[in-house]
């Protein structure tokens, strides 16, 4: 695939939450600095480029360049070069957006506040997936449990969804004196999604189902309908089993990484609660 110097410079400006952070934080304290000491404190990070005396910082081009690096693009000078100019043209806009006083506008202080928190955020996670990381016997025991909840066959089912028990029962008559289970899914069904295929719910095991739904599957036999109306949270179901067949689950190394992210998301999920269940709020 071939770069040329603007799309390069678009594909680097991922990161521009990076600058807006450091930029954050000195709103966020009320402070603006002088040219003259953001310069002085920008060579310390060892920059090479100024822009009206201000120093873009190294640090700056190390962070677009782990972006570039975790994009999978490789080094080369022209990708340099896009990066320069892409902090150039941030530092220049940067530098005219003061000017004009927007970064003492509040809804704009706020914004800038918040995208320096969202780089925070991310640095916390990342550091505490780091010092937590999901093991592969953890991966496993997801896996194990994935599969036995899944079974080993999948189910090609039909279902006609309605409000009340009696409606359900009802319908089981009317199939039962002959009428059509596909016309009245189309007509009766408050199921969206496949009341206009006749109520198909097409190939799937019973776990992917709601517990009363999947059980209620596995003990109809090919062709049977349920004898009676099943509840779930949705409403009272007509289910008719159309065909079974067996099924092999997933290799758990085809598997495996689905199963770390699911972990992880659920690892920060209890971190989070477990942080504010400690934090003290207050609404004033």
């Amino acid at each position: 695939m071939q770069f040329n110097r603007k799309s390069l410079s678009l594909a680097v400006a991922l990161a521009l939450s990076i600058s807006m952070a450091s930029q954050a934080s000195a709103q966020a304290k009320g402070e603006k600095a002088a040219p003259k000491a953001a310069a002085a404190t920008a060579a310390k990070s060892d920059g090479r480029i100024s822009v009206n005396g201000v120093i873009i910082p190294q640090s700056f081009f190390d962070a677009m360049n782990r972006d570039r690096e975790a994009s999978g693009q490789p080094a080369s000078a022209e990708i340099t070069a896009a990066i320069k100019d892409e902090l150039i043209n941030r530092e220049v806009l940067t530098q005219a957006a003061s000017r004009r006083g927007l970064d003492k506008d509040p809804a704009i202080a706020a914004q800038m506040r918040m995208a320096g928190q969202a780089v925070l955020i991310r640095a916390y996670f990342d550091d505490f997936a780091k010092a937590n990381p999901i093991t592969d016997a953890q991966l496993k025991q997801l896996y194990d449990g994935f599969v036995s909840q899944m079974g080993d066959k999948e189910f090609k089912a039909r279902h006609i969804l309605v409000d009340t028990e009696d409606e359900a029962k009802a319908l089981i008559a009317q199939i039962g004196r002959g009428e059509s289970f596909e016309k009245l899914a189309k007509d009766k069904s408050k199921d969206t999604g496949s009341k206009d295929n006749g109520g198909d719910l097409d190939w799937g095991p019973a776990g992917r189902y709601v517990p009363e739904f999947g059980n209620a599957l596995r003990v109809l036999q090919k062709g049977q309908l349920t004898p009676n109306p099943i509840k779930t949270q949705f409403g009272w179901h007509v289910i008719r089993l159309d065909d079974a067949r067996d099924m092999k689950p997933p290799k758990f190394e085809d598997v495996k990484e689905n199963f770390r992210q699911r972990a992880q998301q659920e690892q920060i999920a209890r971190l989070v609660q477990d942080l504010r269940s400690k934090a003290k709020v207050e609404e004033r």
